[in-house]
């Protein structure tokens, strides 16, 4: 006689057991379940992230290079003006058989050569300052002509980085500075000098001398010849420049030490940089790093040695 099976106690807990399988599959539809609808974000949406600041426009050159336009104008315009002061300055910049050469019109040409362009001298200015000015009114895109890195010139021209470096220097009328000094020890009589400085006018020496020499008289004269004339006649007790045109008048002239002396000051130096206009941080940018990665870098020595002295 067949015997029917009777259910087991098991069977209403496997169906207990599919029920929250479902559940957790989410088949909560299949099984007549009604899903909660999405609660929706509350809030505004999150803003994008912020994109990065971005340059000014470049300019696309016929040869297809894109130029900031500082640097596009130049290059459109065809050429490199350099300023450069009028009277010969050798061996920096000097006309030699009619053409002009010197250690920075290679400086300047290598720069117009990185550049692709040609070059060309602006030699309108008299002074030093006359040549910074050329630069800040536009008239020149650089100022090339050993120009001394001032706080004055840097309120409207930019400076390039140095690219030589100069102590600051006294040549002295000996007799005149044996009168001023008296027994007094030279330090004390230089760090309090009370006498007659003669200065180059419109020069950064010129400024350098009010700032370092507060005591001193100075005598403005047009240029160093007529400085040092006046130094030796006693006309003033000393003159005021840089090492290398000190070091220069004692070695091009042996019997100067008679009459003169000189004094270099170890803790002042000059630095000489490239002028650039102030609305051109591209080029000025470019003149750093082109100073930067040439090889031919100067120092007294060197520049002493392309002298002959």
């Amino acid at each position: 006689m067949p015997i029917a099976a009777s259910p087991t106690p098991l069977q209403p807990r496997r169906r207990r057991a599919l029920g929250w399988a479902a559940v957790s599959l989410g088949l909560l539809p299949t099984l007549g379940v009604r899903a909660a609808p999405a609660t929706p974000a509350t809030g505004p949406a999150p803003a994008p992230a912020a994109s990065p600041p971005v340059p000014g426009p470049l300019v696309r050159m016929p040869d297809g290079r894109l130029l900031a336009p500082d640097v596009a104008a130049l290059v459109m315009r065809g050429e490199l003006r350099v300023a450069m002061l009028a009277v010969d300055t050798p061996p920096f910049f000097h006309l030699s058989q009619h053409e002009l050469v010197g250690l920075e019109v290679d400086m300047a040409k290598d720069l117009a050569r990185e550049l692709k362009v040609p070059v060309r001298f602006v030699r309108e200015a008299r002074n030093f300052n006359g040549v910074v000015d050329l630069v800040a009114r536009g008239e020149a895109d650089v100022g090339i002509s050993k120009l001394s890195r001032t706080l004055a010139r840097a309120q409207v021209i930019r400076f390039s980085a140095p690219y030589l470096r100069l102590n600051h220097a006294l040549v002295l009328n000996r007799l005149a500075f044996a009168r001023l000094a008296r027994d007094k020890a030279v330090g004390e009589v230089v760090r309090q000098f009370n006498g007659t400085i003669g200065v180059i006018a419109n020069s950064s020496f010129a400024d350098y001398a009010k700032r370092h020499f507060p005591q001193a008289q100075l005598r403005p004269y047009p240029g160093w010849e007529q400085v040092v004339a006046a130094v030796r006649s006693g006309e003033v007790v000393g003159a005021y420049r840089d090492e290398f045109e000190v070091k220069r008048l004692l070695r091009s002239d042996p019997t100067a030490s008679l009459t003169l002396r000189t004094i270099t000051l170890k803790d002042l130096e000059d630095t000489l940089g490239i002028a650039v206009g102030a609305d051109a941080p591209l080029l000025h940018q470019f003149v750093d790093l082109f100073l930067a990665q040439r090889n031919d870098k100067l120092d007294v020595d060197k520049v002493l040695r392309a002298v002959g002295v």
